[in-house]
C-alpha cells in the first residue's frame, strides 16, 4: 500500500473491507441516544377492542391521562424528542436518501459521507442493477443494495433442474 492510498483512506474515511471492496463511513458519527424507547399507546386501547392502539390525545373533561394524575399513562410531549443532530440517522451515522432512478445517484456524489442511498421498492430489477453499479463507481453506500437482484446463472440452472426433478417424481 502506497502513502497516497493511506492518505486517501485517512482523509476520506475509506476502509478496506476485503472482497466487498471499499466502503464509505460517516463523516462525523455521533452516538445515538434514545431518551424514550417505549411506544406510546392510546389510553384504554388494551381494554376495549374498538379503540385502536395508535395514539390519540384524550379530550374528556374527567380523563385522568389528560389531567396528568399520578399512576396513569404518560402523554407524549416535546421533551421526549431525540437530538436534532442524530434524528433520522441510521446506526452507521448516515441519513437515508430515497433513490428512484439513476439521476438521483448524481445527487449523492458530493454527499456520500452524509447520506446513504436506499433504492425505492417500486424500482425494477434491471434499473436496480444499474443503480448498484453506479453506486460502486461513485463510492456511495446503499442500505438495500443486494435486494431483488438475480442470482448467478449456475444457481438458477441448478434450481430449475431440481424443480424439474421434483415435477417428474410427482407424475410417476
Amino acid at each position: 500500500m502506497c502513502i497516497r492510498d493511506r492518505y486517501q483512506r485517512r482523509v476520506h474515511g475509506i476502509k478496506n473491507r476485503g472482497w466487498k471492496g471499499m466502503t464509505v463511513h460517516a463523516l462525523n458519527k455521533m452516538k445515538i441516544i434514545k431518551k424514550r424507547k417505549l411506544k406510546v399507546r392510546r389510553f384504554q386501547s388494551d381494554r376495549n377492542p374498538k379503540v385502536k392502539p395508535s395514539w390519540r390525545k384524550p379530550r374528556g373533561i374527567d380523563n385522568r391521562v389528560r389531567r396528568k394524575l399520578g399512576g396513569t399513562v404518560r402523554m407524549p410531549k416535546v421533551g421526549y424528542g431525540s437530538n436534532h443532530k442524530t434524528r433520522y440517522s441510521l446506526p452507521c451515522g448516515m441519513k437515508k436518501f430515497l433513490i428512484t432512478n439513476l439521476k438521483d445517484m448524481e445527487l449523492l456524489l458530493m454527499h456520500n459521507r452524509e447520506f446513504a442511498g436506499e433504492i425505492a421498492h417500486c424500482v425494477s430489477a434491471r434499473t436496480r442493477k444499474l443503480i448498484v453499479e453506479r453506486a460502486k463507481e461513485l463510492n456511495v453506500r446503499l442500505t438495500n443494495g443486494t435486494a431483488r437482484l438475480k442470482k448467478k446463472e449456475s444457481e438458477q440452472i441448478s434450481l430449475r433442474q431440481s424443480q424439474f426433478h421434483y415435477l417428474s417424481l410427482i407424475h410417476i
